[in-house]
Formats: C-alpha cells, sequence, structure tokens
C-alpha cells in the first residue's frame, strides 16, 4: 500500500489555508502521476460518458445532479454558486481542485473521501482518467 499526500494551498484576500489531504491507494502499489500519461481529449470524451449522468462540463447547460464542472481546475471544491447538493466532507473542504489531484482522486474516490456522496467508483485505469482531464481541459 501505497500513501499519497498533497499539500494543496489555496488563497484569498485575508485567507491562507493549507489543507493535507492523504489517502491511500491500497489497490495498487505504484501510484501513478498524471505526468507519466498523456491525455487524449476524444477519449476523455468518451470516458466522461459515464459522468455525464450527474456532471456537465458545458458553461451554458449549469449543473444537474452534480455540480458543473466547467473550468473545474482552479476552484475551491465544494463551493459552486447555485449547487446546494454537496456532501458534508465536500461542505467542509478547502481545497482547489488541479489536475494532479483530480486524476489522484478518480482513481479511488472513496479512499479520499470516504463519506461522499457521489456515486461513482471512479475511473481506476490511469490512461482513461488523463484522457478524462485532457477532456476536462477544453472547457476553460
Amino acid at each position: 500500500m501505497r500513501t499519497i499526500g498533497y499539500w494543496i494551498f489555496f488563497t484569498t484576500k485575508t485567507v491562507a489555508l493549507s489543507v493535507t489531504v492523504a489517502f491511500s491507494l491500497a489497490f495498487n502499489t505504484h501510484a501513478e502521476s498524471l505526468s507519466e500519461f498523456t491525455g487524449d481529449a476524444e477519449r476523455g470524451r468518451l470516458v466522461f460518458a459515464q459522468c455525464r449522468t450527474c456532471h456537465y462540463p458545458e458553461k451554458f447547460i449549469g449543473h444537474h445532479n452534480g455540480p458543473n464542472l466547467h473550468a473545474i481546475f482552479g476552484k475551491v471544491a465544494g463551493k459552486q454558486v447555485g449547487f446546494d447538493d454537496y456532501s458534508q466532507t465536500f461542505k467542509a473542504a478547502q481545497f482547489v481542485w488541479t489536475e494532479d489531484l483530480l486524476f489522484a482522486w478518480l482513481a479511488n474516490i472513496e479512499a479520499m473521501f470516504p463519506e461522499t456522496t457521489m456515486m461513482s467508483l471512479g475511473v481506476t485505469d490511469p490512461q482513461q482518467r488523463a484522457d478524462l482531464i485532457a477532456y476536462l481541459k477544453r472547457f476553460r
């Protein structure tokens, strides 16, 4: 089992917060890194099809069962205006979504946030995760 720790910093005008998010990838002895893969946005569009049940990346569509993922990178988790159905875990979160953090989180969603209400098993294949991230990066 390998544990990965992320220091994520978010700064506002008056507050600097740091959060350590540690989780285990118990199913894997080698923790992959996003930098090891080249994402393909078109393949990522196909991977994202399973996410579309609850999320949309297009800004004009808005929220659905889950929050809209338009320009998700750089946003504080659990704080999108107009989406009120976050789990308590995400309501209390103070970290910013990055490509690397999303890559790690999607590998094992419940290891990072066991109390999430997100109904997904994640994306265990690292190449598919890299592809999905390349797709989401189109929506900035």
